[in-house]
């Protein structure tokens, strides 16, 4: 995977508290930096480095701003015992010095994308360069864009960035030369305040300019911030708020050692550019985290969070973002429960990767699954979606797949419009591409799409179905790519013991794997199915006249059948179900009413008759004698449904296996006992 925009390059702590880092370890030291190096990779210094006799450290500065007009950017001398020393300067910097410095700074700040990175980038710009300690407070929570501003201001303290303790400045005097350290041991400093707007801190808020830490109002404002901990003051501290688009949204105090020269009236200004570019940052970081916040949020709700369990499957799906940068997309996947216990599996791609592409493809999603609710053939379910996309406009354009199987006749329907071919992973570890008319893309118009019908499906097989971003790259085409995917499913089977089936969610993570780090250009929509069918043996079906008797017919094959499957404990519960939802059919019926029992994970009674309106549960009054057979079923059932069909309606309901029971075998994998859940998914 490409680096996230979202990671920050260095330990982060998680817990709420500041990190404090060492800001020179990103540059060895003891070494001068090529002249040839980018301006912002190297510090301008602000003092000349005194080394130990032999040590090569680059040019002397007596005056900190000959060798930046050189072009010289030297970095810390390390002495004996790793102990970095620092010479006391006593020039100052030039105005062109300053401008070279806030240039290379507000570059390294404005790399960032995220909070963090552009903390950062404004701690490792300052720290050593222009002060010898930073710590950086923002509001908490940060306001959005132009959200009202809270009633209380609450700061947390974000990052603290110091010289290590081991540095120390070397001060020459008539007698030799003296070693002192930078700054103090210190820590203390308050992680998060309540800012009390008529405080000393609130005032130089308001002001929005930096100041130094001179006036008593700015002492006590420092203090508040820091705590008494004996922190340089005066013209060795300033204070910079953070003022973002529309309101102050921080405050950051950049700290100088008692023995460094003092902050100067001109560092006012560089404060100012670096406190404005940051906070700027800042509400670009957010602004950014919010948008793809809704980017992902609108994703999420425009897929599925689960699949639906469906008689003789078990499905597992991913969905993998083309990059950070692109975050929503038009690919998805569903599975959606058709009558007769079938299923239809569905994967399609809208054109582009925005948010409009993830808008257009939740109305495609939604028109599938109202069409599947029809129960029409895959290929006419594709026409109304071509429809359904010229009315969306013009310039619509998407792929399809659309397949139904059925378990008990372990058989499936296909059409496509213009999308990859599904693979078949079948049980001898061998693969199948299914061999669909290619058609055209949704939304080019006038074209008729074909489907075939009755392509076998293995009990153990494995159906594969996916988008071109899983198969198709810069380095790649779409049939390469398939070669590809047929080589890792026939891998995956190989490294699978005999007699067992490949796990799917391991399979998932397998198959993504395919495509490289650097070779993902597109979103990937996966959708796996492991088709495990329903034996003929696991079948019961009567079909009865709409006669009084038939409801007798219908107790009697329940009874038989439960007793076959070893299933006595729901006899009782089955056959008074079976029992009601039968008597409402044959009682309104004009043609014969049909009755399938099935025993996959569950327990499960289809009844269909030609009456098409759909029952709806009521509550009946204590003087009525019907009413109340559909409260029986939502009652005793674990769950239960009923679909329109083009002659009729299915009524259906499902109840759990009893403890212990014996789940049917897939032919080649092992059987399993009920765990008291119908099977399904892999979620």
């Amino acid at each position: 995977m490409r680096d996230s925009p979202f990671s920050t390059p260095d330990p982060t702590r998680t817990d709420g508290h500041p990190l404090v880092t060492d800001p020179t370890s990103s540059q060895p030291t003891g070494q001068r930096t090529p002249p040839s190096a980018p301006a912002d990779t190297a510090p301008l210094p602000h003092t000349r480095l005194l080394a130990e006799p032999g040590e090569e450290t680059g040019p002397r500065l007596d005056d900190a701003g000959s060798a930046a007009a050189n072009g010289d950017h030297v970095g810390p001398a390390t002495g004996h015992g790793g102990t970095v020393r620092y010479g006391v300067g006593t020039g100052s910097l030039s105005h062109a010095d300053r401008l070279r410095f806030i240039g290379s700074a507000t570059r390294r700040i404005a790399r960032g994308n995220d909070l963090d990175e552009i903390v950062l980038g404004l701690c490792r710009a300052t720290v050593q360069t222009f002060a010898d300690a930073i710590l950086v407070y923002l509001q908490d929570p940060l306001p959005v864009g132009d959200e009202a501003p809270p009633d209380r201001v609450v700061l947390r303290l974000r990052r603290i960035d110091r010289l290590p303790e081991g540095v120390v400045r070397i001060r020459e005097e008539s007698g030799g030369v003296v070693e002192e350290p930078v700054l103090s041991s210190w820590s203390g400093a308050n992680p998060r305040l309540e800012l009390d707007p008529t405080g000393p801190l609130g005032e130089v808020l308001r002001a929005v300019r930096p100041v130094f830490a001179e006036s008593p109002t700015a002492r006590a404002a420092l203090r508040e911030l820091t705590g008494n901990i004996g922190l340089p003051e005066g013209d060795h501290a300033l204070i910079a708020p953070l003022r973002g688009r529309r309101r102050v949204i921080g405050v950051t105090v950049l700290l100088r050692g008692a023995h460094r020269d003092a902050f100067e009236h001109d560092d006012l200004q560089v404060a100012q550019q670096l406190a404005t570019h940051a906070a700027l940052g800042v509400d670009k970081a957010v602004l950014y985290g919010r948008e793809a916040s809704i980017a992902d949020e609108l994703q999420r709700t425009m897929l599925p969070d689960t699949l639906p369990p469906s008689p003789g499957v078990k499905l597992t799906r991913r969905y993998a973002a083309a990059a950070q940068s692109a975050r929503v997309g038009g690919d998805w996947y569903d599975a959606i429960p058709l009558p007769r216990s079938r299923v239809a599996l569905v994967v399609g791609d809208v054109m582009g990767h925005s948010t409009t592409s993830a808008a257009i493809m939740g109305q495609l999603r939604t028109t599938v699954q109202t069409l599947a609710g029809l129960d029409l053939p895959p290929q006419e379910v594709l026409h109304h979606l071509e429809d359904q996309a010229q009315r969306l406009g013009s310039d619509r354009m998407a792929t399809c797949l659309y397949a139904v199987y059925d378990p008990v006749e372990r058989t499936i329907t296909a059409a496509n419009a213009g999308h990859p071919p599904p693979v078949l992973l079948l049980p001898d570890g061998t693969t199948e591409l299914i061999d669909l008319p290619p058609n055209a893309p949704i939304g080019v118009g006038g074209v008729d799409f074909e489907s075939v019908e009755d392509i076998p499906a293995p009990p153990g097989s494995t159906l594969v179905l996916y988008t071109d971003g899983l198969v198709e790259s810069r380095t790649r085409d779409v049939m390469e790519g398939v070669a590809f995917l047929r080589e890792k499913l026939t891998e995956i089977a190989r490294m699978t013991r005999p007699g067992a089936a490949a796990p799917l969610e391991p399979m998932c993570d397998e198959i993504l794997d395919i495509v490289g780090p650097g070779d993902r250009d597109d979103d990937i929509a996966l959708l796996v199915v492991r088709l495990e069918g329903i034996d003929q043996e696991n079948v019961a079906a009567l079909r009865m006249p709409p006669a009084p008797e038939s409801v007798r017919d219908a107790r009697r094959l329940v009874r038989e059948s439960l007793r076959r499957w070893k299933l006595e404990d729901l006899l009782d519960s089955a056959e008074l179900l079976v029992s009601e939802v039968v008597t409402n059919a044959v009682r309104y019926a004009e043609r014969p009413v049909t009755l399938r029992l099935l025993r996959s994970g569950s327990l499960r009674c289809e009844v269909g008759d030609d009456v098409p309106l759909l029952p709806r549960p009521r509550r009946a009054g204590p003087d009525e004698e019907g009413g109340r057979g559909l409260f029986l079923v939502e009652e005793l059932a674990r769950t239960w449904g009923a679909t329109r069909l083009g002659t009729g309606k299915l009524v259906w309901f499902e109840m759990d296996l009893p403890p212990g029971a014996t789940v049917p075998a897939v032919e080649g994998v092992e059987a399993a006992s009920a765990p008291g859940t119908g099977a399904g998914t892999e979620d």
